[in-house]
Parts: C-alpha cells; structure tokens; sequence
C-alpha cells in the first residue's frame, strides 16, 4: 500500500513537473510569437446606449477623432458628416467625445448628442464621453497613440479633433492632427 501511495505521488510531481515545463515553454512561444493587438479587438459604449464594435468595420476605411463641441474646431463636424456620407461605402467614422482640453465638451452624454444632431446632422457613431490621454485614457487611444501597440507610429494628442485612419485590414496608415480637416486632401487621397 505505502509502494502504491509513494508511485502515486511520484507520478503526481512528474505531471506536475511537466505541466510546468509545457506552460513555461508555451509562454515562451506566446512572448515571441504573440500576435500585436488589433483596433478589431476593441468594443466601447454608444452613446446612443448600444456597443461600438469594431470589429463590425473589416473591410472599411475607418477615421476615429477625438472631438468636442465648444473647440473652435467643432464645425469640422460639418465636413466629417460630408465625408461619412460621400464615401460611406468604404468609411467608417467614429467620434469620440473628450473634455480633455480646455473644458470644452459637455459633461452630459445626452447634451453631446443632442449638440451633434441639431448643430451638424452629425449620423456616424460616436461613443460617450471619454478621456482620450491621461491616467484614464480610453483603450482604443491607448492602442492608437503608442507604436508599440498599434505597430506603426507614436502619436500625441494635442487638442481636439485629431484623427486617426486606419485601412481596410486594420492597420493604422496615418495621425492627422486638429488643422487636417476632413476635406483635405492628406485623408482623401486614401479614400479615391
């Protein structure tokens, strides 16, 4: 009986001493293989009360801009509402509300929403309001800001209506900052 209980904890250590073998060289294949995050892995809330799903945009163009509806780049809502209905076949925009700079977004997600529709017929997405740098920086800035998420460039947010185009494949192309407007020809000319 004590033979049977000693094999019986003898094969219980070599399991165990296997299974952290395995573990130990699967995490080491994992840190050297692991696959960078993608802008399709991210959800964030509407503020129409729903889910933002990215990855429900493959195979779009897709521009994400931080905005604010008392900047004095707020009537570039105009021109990205233009540019979501001339190329909607292959853009998506997504706007995300931020008072990151200046006290210059309201504090009321119903407010935000209410501004874009009556003052710009603002119909793409747009999340509720967020931080887009700081402490509390929302993911998706997180991953769009910093090379070594994103893949392709560290970005600074310098105010509001900076933007972000990311291809079709998700891969991020280019940062545009406030005075890029959605009319220019450095987004359009990915669009054409």
């Amino acid at each position: 009986m004590k033979h049977l209980l000693f094999l019986g904890t003898l094969a219980l250590i070599f399991v165990g001493a296997s299974s952290f073998i395995l573990n130990k060289e699967t995490l080491k294949m994992n840190k050297n293989n692991h696959a960078k995050t993608s802008i399709y892995n991210f959800k964030i809330a509407s503020i129409d009360g729903g889910i933002i799903d990215f990855s429900k945009f493959k195979g779009k163009y897709i521009l994400v801009v931080n905005t604010a509806s008392k900047c004095g780049f707020t009537p570039q809502y105009k021109g990205l509402e233009q540019l979501y209905k001339d190329y909607q076949n292959k853009l998506v925009i997504v706007g995300f509300p931020s008072d990151n700079f200046a006290d210059q977004e309201f504090h009321d997600n119903k407010d935000i929403k209410s501004f874009c529709e009556k003052n710009y017929g603002v119909t793409f997405p747009l999340t509720t309001r967020v931080d887009v740098k700081g402490k509390n920086i929302t993911p998706v800035f997180d991953y769009l800001t910093h090379k070594s998420e994103n893949g392709t460039l560290d970005a600074k947010i310098s105010w509001n209506f900076n933007k972000f185009l990311i291809d079709p494949n998700g891969n991020l192309l280019e940062h545009f900052d406030s005075k890029v407007t959605p009319e220019s020809q450095e987004i359009l000319k990915y669009l054409k």
